[in-house]
């Protein structure tokens, strides 16, 4: 083709190159949206394939935590609920269910996303291919973060019926569904969760990770107020100081829990005008440095 022909006798573009450059691009935002489906449709993809392992890694430990406690504990005898009878037994079984509910969200958070994280930041660096998507690096990271999340929310489908009909004859947990609560607490609370995960798993170096289980995550657990109200710990104190009451507050699990109890129990619980803004801060905090060491750990 001569110039000429290419550019046309006026000396501008032909209609053929007009048209070319004229063709509407994706943006870069669309570029991203897109990929980050895709990286949560994989994972989500994995999950299905892995599906009869997740449920049972789900569903083991909330499981064996209610048959001990309000199965085998009332049958042999032994006082749960401060000894009271079937009565607090049955306020007993109350409080634990959504705290079941809470740490299976927690431990949802921190095997989906730190133990898989760790893994590929492991030796094989299997972290690098996540990365060579067309999208920027951070949001690599979030997608890690809401497939956790979504993993979270399933988890938590699964452990409340369970959770709640694995008791002795006579024990009962008395539920009352607060549907406004479960649609805001029960996401807020998964998303914050898997950014804890996303924190532990950059934090810690992979051969470390059985430690980030005994300093981490065994004292939220059990500070986490699974098996207990935040509000019955005023008598633990020392002098005037409701110490225990207090130090727990800084634990992310405990409004976990005391927002489990608020959406499916009418048992005390902490006001949920501090529950909210302080998951809130907790998500915003973990999503900060989660985000930050992701991105050295990629580039190191």
């Amino acid at each position: 083709m001569t110039t000429t022909q290419a550019t046309g006798s006026t000396g501008l573009p032909s209609d053929d190159h007009r048209h070319i450059d004229l063709r509407p691009r994706r943006s870069t935002m669309a570029a991203g949206r897109t990929a980050l489906w895709a990286l949560i449709l994989r994972d989500l993809l994995v999950l299905r394939k892995h599906l009869a392992e997740f449920v049972i890694r789900t569903i083991v430990q909330p499981f064996l935590l209610c048959f001990v406690f309000l199965y085998v504990f009332p049958k042999i005898g032994q006082g749960i609920g401060g000894g009271g009878g079937r009565g607090a037994e049955s306020d007993f079984a109350t409080v634990l269910v959504p705290g079941v509910v809470g740490i299976s969200i927690l431990f949802q958070g921190v095997q989906s996303v730190a133990l898989t994280m760790a893994q590929e930041f492991g030796y094989t660096r299997e972290i690098e291919d996540r990365v060579q998507a067309p999208c920027p690096i951070w949001l690599v990271a979030m997608a890690k973060v809401l497939s956790g999340a979504v993993q979270g929310a399933i988890s938590a489908v699964i452990v409340l019926p369970i959770a709640s009909v694995v008791h002795a004859e006579g024990v009962e947990a008395h539920l009352n569904l607060h549907w406004w609560i479960i649609l805001t607490m029960v996401p807020l609370a998964c998303v914050a969760m898997a950014s804890l995960g996303l924190l532990l798993g950059t934090t810690f170096e992979p051969r470390n990770i059985g430690l980030m289980f005994g300093f981490v995550v065994l004292p939220v657990t059990f500070l986490g107020g699974t098996y207990y109200q935040w509000t019955r710990l005023a008598p633990v104190k020392v002098g005037g100081w409701h110490w225990l009451q207090t130090v727990v507050l800084v634990n992310p699990l405990i409004y976990v829990n005391e927002g489990m109890r608020a959406a499916f129990t009418d048992a005390s619980h902490m006001h949920l005008y501090v529950v909210y803004p302080v998951l809130i801060g907790f998500t915003a905090l973990f999503l900060g440095v989660g985000l930050r060491n992701f991105r050295k750990r990629v580039l190191s």
